[in-house]
């Protein structure tokens, strides 16, 4: 029989005890990050979702020009937060459900269960990578610097403004990655150094670290990958 490889996981014919292992093994992995992958997501959703409200009330209500700009670009930024919240789900939040309503009746049930499974380590485990790698940081500075260049030459503002609006911006943006759980790249780590040592393919999360620095008459940044 012809072995079934996915995601850089070849699945070979194995005994039902082992197959059976494997399975509780990492449906076990993907129960017990459930919960702090769901209080991730589920948190800065409702925060982005609670701030946007809030904001566009005040900016809505504000009497004075400044104030009405202010608000209607805070409002703007964490609608796109929580937009990003909904677009970008944790998989790992939802994706042990899912193994738990398979059958594993039969061999071929079971190898079938155990593809699955180790596709959705493998799947939630990079989910996690991307959620660290320096494309979300570049991206996340990105909007950052398009939303103090509104407030600095948009709204005809002193640069230290529109300065302070990227780093307060930068400051919410970066907590909220590096908040984010990691436990799935850990797990998948684990599982590949026990079951798999000889193809192992280990997963390392890209840390990127920003640092900022005011100086008289400007604002200094430098990022580290």
């Amino acid at each position: 029989m012809n072995s079934h490889c996915s995601n850089a996981i070849c699945q070979d014919v194995l005994p039902d005890s082992l197959m059976n292992e494997r399975i509780n093994v990492i449906t076990g992995m993907l129960n017990q990050g459930k919960k702090g992958a769901n209080l991730w997501w589920k948190g800065w959703l409702v925060g982005y979702g609670a701030a946007t409200v809030a904001q566009t009330a005040l900016a809505i209500t504000s009497d004075d020009l400044k104030g009405r700009q202010d608000w209607s670009l805070s409002a703007l930024s964490t609608l796109l937060g929580a937009a990003g919240q909904l677009i970008a789900p944790m998989p790992k939040g939802y994706t042990s459900d899912l193994l738990n309503e398979m059958p594993q009746d039969s061999p071929e049930q079971l190898r079938l269960k155990l593809q699955t499974a180790e596709k959705l380590l493998f799947e939630c485990a990079q989910r996690e990578k991307h959620g660290r790698s320096w494309k979300t940081h570049a991206l996340d500075g990105a909007v950052n610097l398009g939303f103090g260049a509104v407030v600095w030459f948009g709204f005809d503002r002193y640069f230290a403004e529109g300065a302070g609006n990227f780093v307060l911006n930068s400051v919410i943006c970066e907590t909220q990655i590096f908040t984010q759980p990691v436990r799935a790249i850990k797990d998948y780590n684990r599982y590949m150094q026990k079951y798999r040592p000889g193809n192992a393919s280990y997963l390392r999360s890209e840390e990127v670290s920003w640092y900022f620095t005011m100086m008289p008459g400007g604002l200094g940044f430098r990022v580290v990958f």
